[in-house]
């Protein structure tokens, strides 16, 4: 297995505790690994009465900077996009509530942050909004 199989594997695994802690924490999994051109979505969700799209970071140890600190402004509008893609295939209006949730898994310990960002435009500001200023 090559190095980035191997980075892969570790973190579909850490997607897979990160699923499994959220299930637990109450929140109902509609759909997992959500791709589409404009990106993709570790995890789709209902939480209290509120679609949820999830970015899962892992790392095995924080040498290199905690999970959370590897969610970008790009990578944020990525999924922004990608979530604008999903709620538009569904039929789900702006209108109705959702969220950007971020889980940070590092070893045996996960963070759940609720709302950790806002909606945001392809090149909208160069600071971040919602619970980034925590990380």
């Amino acid at each position: 297995m090559t190095e980035k199989q191997d980075r892969r594997s570790l973190g579909r695994e850490g997607e897979a505790r990160a699923a499994l802690y959220l299930e637990k924490q109450g929140m109902r999994i509609w759909e997992r690994n959500f791709a589409c051109r404009q990106g993709e979505i570790d995890v789709i969700g209902f939480h209290k009465g509120c679609l949820v799209f999830v970015e899962v970071k892992y790392r095995r140890d924080e040498k290199r900077g905690t999970p959370e600190s590897a969610v970008t402004l790009q990578k944020m509008e990525k999924i922004c996009r990608s979530a604008d893609y999903f709620r538009y295939l569904h039929h789900y209006g702006e209108e109705r509530p959702f969220r950007y949730d971020v889980v940070a898994v590092s070893g045996d310990e996960i963070r759940w942050y609720e709302n950790a960002f806002e909606h945001r435009e392809r090149g909208e500001g160069r600071y971040g909004c919602g619970r980034l200023d925590r990380w």
